[in-house]
């Protein structure tokens, strides 16, 4: 084994860089093996836009956020977009020049750090005999097989700084104060971060909450003399009998989660009386550097990456079990979405504490 490849692929998460200056020293250190980046996922690999990683180009990057390498979660080569005759949008399957451009730069395998969109085409590359290695990375931490993907950490945490900050806003104009946060159809970041932040009401997509629940907690708290309620709401989370709600590009062609603290937050004011604000963290929990906790997840992902690579264990994604890192099949860790379970331990801590999840 000479070379391998390495893309970033989906949204953009604390701990990439990390990851890749991992992969890179440990291939170079321990097994002189080269590293080959593409540009912006596996738009890169298509046009074949690569370069080789140097010592120097992976050096000083573990604390940077974002990716040295570039991303997108637009382009699939499966299906690659371009503009037909009439320039309306058309799709084709250019997944032929990707597997060819693996070949021109001589690549014993390809090693792809991505969400489940990512790792759902890496797998598809594999069934067509392309050695793959996955690397599990989203906020969302909704990734099946891994206990938990590098840079949930960070954006929990930046999650419970906001909520920190709207607590003295909040008692001081007691008001109630909305968060929306991300994490698509999981309320991971939801659940840790309204924990770890002391929040009143948690709203996660795992459990349809009704109003008249959140409202029964904030009055309930006013009887106590508490005037501020905090509520942090998952941007996929929903009323129960409704749906979650989206928002639409100015173009109006991509629709994107969003849109429900401020929908939580009107309601509460309209059925309450008392005033209400609502906050959307959004793209600051992506963004920034990564929490010590995630450098070293990355660090020990991209090691153990390599690792597997030159046992050829191919088509595995690495991941975290039992405090120890390890492969598990490719096809196992993008089965299903990894969802909060109604009856797992830190919901029944979380309720045991006041919170309420709206029902």
């Amino acid at each position: 084994m000479r070379r391998l490849g390495i893309l970033t692929g989906g949204g953009d998460c604390p701990g990439i860089n990390a990851v890749i200056r991992a992969v890179t020293k440990s291939a170079l250190y321990r097994y002189n093996i080269e590293m080959i980046g593409f540009n912006n996922g596996f738009k890169g690999l298509v046009e074949n836009e690569a370069w080789l990683i140097s010592e120097a180009a992976a050096s000083g990057i573990l604390h940077r956020g974002g990716t040295i390498l570039g991303t997108t979660n637009r382009d699939n080569p499966f299906a690659m977009r371009v503009t037909g005759p009439g320039g309306e949008p058309e799709y084709e399957d250019r997944s032929g020049e990707a597997l060819r451009h693996i070949e021109e730069w001589n690549l014993d395998g390809l090693i792809v750090v991505g969400g489940d969109g990512s790792l759902t085409l890496a797998h598809r590359f594999a069934e067509m005999g392309l050695p793959v290695m996955g690397i599990p990375k989203t906020i969302d931490n909704d990734l099946g097989a891994t206990e938990v993907t590098f840079g949930f950490d960070t954006a929990a945490t930046t999650a419970t700084e906001a909520i920190d900050r709207l607590h003295t806003t909040a008692e001081s104009h007691h008001r109630i104060m909305v968060l929306e946060v991300m994490g698509r159809n999981a309320g991971w970041i939801a659940l840790q971060a309204g924990m770890a932040g002391g929040a009143d009401v948690v709203l996660i997509p795992e459990l349809p909450f009704n109003y008249e629940g959140i409202i029964d907690k904030v009055i309930q708290r006013r009887s106590r003399g508490k005037k501020f309620s905090i509520v942090v709401a998952a941007e996929g989370s929903f009323p129960e009998g409704g749906a979650p709600v989206y928002q639409f590009s100015a173009s109006g062609g991509q629709k994107r989660l969003g849109g429900i603290g401020q929908l939580v937050s009107e309601e509460l004011e309209r059925r309450t009386g008392l005033e209400s604000r609502a906050t959307v963290l959004g793209h600051l929990q992506r963004g920034g550097s990564p929490t010590p906790f995630d450098r070293v997840l990355a660090t020990r992902f991209g090691v153990t990456a390599v690792e597997l690579a030159v046992a050829g264990r191919w088509n595995e994604m690495v991941c975290l079990r039992a405090g120890s890192i390890r492969g598990a099949p490719l096809a196992e860790a993008i089965a299903e979405i990894k969802r909060i379970n109604p009856d797992s331990e830190q919901l029944k801590a979380a309720s045991a504490v006041g919170i309420s999840f709206g029902w």
